[in-house]
């Protein structure tokens, strides 16, 4: 068996350790990157509540919960969510660009009666 001293065994163990960061930095910085942002809306009769009014720019999903007694969407940057029944959800991802992006229900009515507003995006 070859036995180190013990410079050399710290010196072996720091040489592992940056081979491992350099390796492994890429993979953590992708995956932090390719998940985004996620953001909850909750639609009742007829309000939007969302939990960020800003988020970053690039990809966001928001997960929408209706608390209310009709069926509504959620529609933001030229996308929509499917029609979300009472007491059901669903989710929309979307990549945004910097700004101040417009978002509604887009069921007849619905956003003249308050079901809108606007997230930052920076």
């Amino acid at each position: 068996m070859l036995r180190l001293s013990l410079p050399a065994r710290i010196g072996s163990a720091a040489a592992l350790l940056a081979v491992v960061g350099v390796v492994a930095a890429p993979a953590f910085g992708a995956r932090t990157h390719a998940t985004g942002t996620a953001v909850t809306v909750t639609a009742t009769d007829f309000h939007f509540k969302v939990s960020k009014t800003s988020v970053p720019h690039g990809s966001v999903t928001f997960t929408v919960v209706n608390k209310g007694k009709l069926s509504h969407d959620f529609a933001i940057a030229g996308k929509k969510s499917k029609l979300i029944k009472p007491g059901k959800s669903g989710t929309l991802t979307v990549t945004l660009k910097a700004g101040k992006i417009a978002y509604k229900c887009t069921v007849a009515g619905h956003a003249a009666a308050g079901m809108k507003g606007s997230l930052k995006v920076t």
